[in-house]
């Protein structure tokens, strides 16, 4: 009940709608109430007729103008109900939608590692769809039908207490077969929608790689994987579909049985001269009122198991506490100069083992730091710790003195700009990826930084020029390009601290020049971690520091590390001495004469 009780609380925020919701229900059932006693009426008068005393007209005149009106009402105030109601539920899902977006997005990146995309968008389409039904069937409708069974109940039973009795006994067993179905539909619709949202993994996955399906002919192992997901949707919504039909046809036949009865021995009491027709009539009339609610009782029981099972799977994201959380008393972070410090950092992802162990750095500002090392010896996973997309399991880090955790996340971000390797675009403008980090950039500087990673001339030859639109996920564009808008939105943030993961894979010699020339001027006077495995890059840095197993296990400069003869070693003379050759072709000078070490 903790489930509905928490979105009936988001429901009361919205009282003014709940209210007119609740007030057009009372008049609409207050009006359709006063129908059977009105027709029941009529009958009566139409009966005097066989005892001789014949139908006044002013009397059937005036019941027909009052059947009439009590309709119009009923129709009027139907409407505000059913409009009320929709409004009601749109504004809880609104609420409802945005507040589980705003909460997703500010989730570390251990979060997103154990959740599928597929997964979080069912969740906020199928699971807040949910709600909305719940809104309307539960929240407004369900109050309609409860109150018109009350008050047809109560009147069934002042008409004639014996008659009464005979068509409400058997509403003990409506509730308790209610109840049972209602329990084993909350478990079906909760595994329906973890299936729906594998379904929705399934299909996300395959869209978004469709070009490594083309690849390597997977489309019938694809179409395999989503039948299988696919059946057991189909599955459970069938069983599903039958619980609601035995449920409807059950409470139908326990109707029908009823008026049986109620025609049978209400009958007699019409023989006995006990009961007028009029009053039978009515008794038949305010059963078919009855009946609205039993009829829709099925739906009811569908709209709150299904509702329960939604909550359930929303509030469990949205009741998530993101591994890193910003201090109570954070504050804004300046624009700093740029003096990062790493003292004594180790990190783990979740319970694992520590991934980088006891690392310190002290890069002062305008410092390049190149980072080396084999796949998995933790580089991307220590630069990650910088900007707090992660937490650190020991140690801290500072910039210009400041704790990374006492500044607020906003601030930090505002100060380091980043270049990674998985360059995501958005299906926008070229112009509005470039400056996605500062929307408020004017086209001058947008320019100016796609001049630096070399995209200017790329973009003016485009019929659009930087209005031209790409495709999903920047589909329209070679790596290569990419790769050059990951750089221009870095230089337009103008950040004091650069990290560039791997900027210039995904880029030929000849371009990763061009770019390096211009990022040069760029980075002067900015503190710049850079993941490399290029030469250009490794003998212009700083410090490099060459890392295994999480740790740092070399750090100097090209010269000093070439004539240390460790593992700096061994990585340039398996991997980057090829390179010296294709420097050379662009007269960069020799990195090793340049430093005077020793090939």
């Amino acid at each position: 009940m903790n489930i509905l009780a928490r979105i009936l609380a988001i429901v009361f925020r919205h009282k003014w709608r709940l209210a007119g919701a609740l007030t057009s229900m009372v008049g609409a059932t207050s009006a359709y109430l006063t129908l059977p006693w009105l027709f029941g009426s009529a009958v009566d008068e139409i009966a005097s007729t066989f005892d001789g005393g014949g139908v006044s007209d002013e009397a059937m005149i005036r019941i027909g103008l009052a059947i009439l009106a009590a309709s119009a009402i009923r129709g009027l105030l139907t409407f505000f109900q059913t409009f009320m109601g929709e409004s009601l539920a749109q504004h809880v899902v609104y609420d409802l939608r945005n507040r589980y977006y705003d909460h997703i997005q500010n989730l570390s990146f251990g979060f997103h590692d154990k959740n599928h995309t597929g997964n979080l968008m069912s969740r906020a389409i199928t699971d807040v769809e949910a709600i909305r039904m719940f809104c309307i069937g539960g929240v407004v409708r369900a109050p309609y039908f409860l109150v018109l069974f009350l008050a047809t109940a109560v009147i069934l039973l002042l008409r004639d207490w014996r008659l009464g009795l005979v068509s409400l006994g058997f509403m003990p067993l409506l509730a308790i077969v209610s109840a049972v179905i209602r329990l084993q539909l909350r478990r079906i619709w909760l595994r329906v929608q973890e299936e729906m949202a594998d379904l929705n993994t399934v299909l996300q996955e395959n869209m978004t790689g469709v070009r490594v399906v083309r690849a390597f002919a997977a489309e019938d192992q694809e179409k395999a994987k989503y039948d299988v997901a696919s059946s057991s949707v189909s599955a459970d919504m069938v069983k599903v579909a039958r619980l609601q039909a035995m449920n409807a046809s059950f409470m139908g036949f326990i109707y029908l049985v009823a008026i049986g009865l109620v025609l049978w021995y209400g009958g007699q009491r019409v023989i006995d001269g006990n009961l007028t027709p009029g009053e039978l009539a009515q008794f038949l009339f305010y059963m078919q009122l009855l009946a609205l609610p039993i009829r829709h009782a099925g739906m009811l029981v569908n709209n709150f198991a299904r509702a329960f099972s939604a909550g359930q799977r929303l509030f469990e994201i949205m009741d998530y506490r993101s591994d890193v959380q910003e201090s109570p008393g954070a504050g804004d972070l300046p624009m700093v100069r740029g003096h990062v410090r790493f003292e004594d950092v180790s990190f783990r992802y979740g319970n694992g083992p520590l991934v980088v162990k006891d690392v310190e750095i002290d890069a002062k500002p305008g410092t390049l730091v190149a980072l080396l090392g084999a796949p998995g010896s933790g580089k991307s996973s220590l630069v990650h710790l910088l900007p707090r997309f992660y937490d650190l399991a020991a140690g801290r880090i500072t910039i210009d003195g400041v704790d990374i955790k006492e500044a607020t996340l906003k601030s930090l971000r505002q100060n380091i700009g980043i270049v990674q390797q998985d360059v995501f675009l958005f299906t926008a403008s070229l112009s509005e990826n470039i400056a996605y980090g500062r929307p408020s950039a004017t086209m001058d500087e947008i320019v100016a930084a796609a001049k630096v990673a070399q995209l200017h001339d790329f973009i003016e030859d485009l019929e659009e020029g930087y209005d031209t639109k790409i495709g999903e996920r920047g589909s329209t564009l070679s790596g290569g390009q990419r790769q050059r808008m990951s750089i221009a939105r870095a230089v337009l943030l103008d950040p004091p601290v650069l990290i560039l993961d791997d900027a210039t894979a995904s880029v030929d010699a000849s371009t990763e020049e061009r770019i390096r020339e211009g990022m040069e001027s760029v980075m002067k006077g900015r503190t710049t971690f850079v993941i490399a495995h290029r030469l250009s890059t490794l003998f212009k840095a700083n410090e490099i520091l060459v890392m295994d197993e999480g740790r740092i296990v070399e750090r100097g400069t090209h010269a000093s590390l070439l004539a240390h003869g460790g593992m700096y070693r061994r990585i340039y003379d398996l991997q980057l001495r090829p390179q010296e050759e294709v420097m050379m072709e662009f007269d960069v000078p020799d990195p090793v004469h340049r430093h005077g070490g020793n090939a």
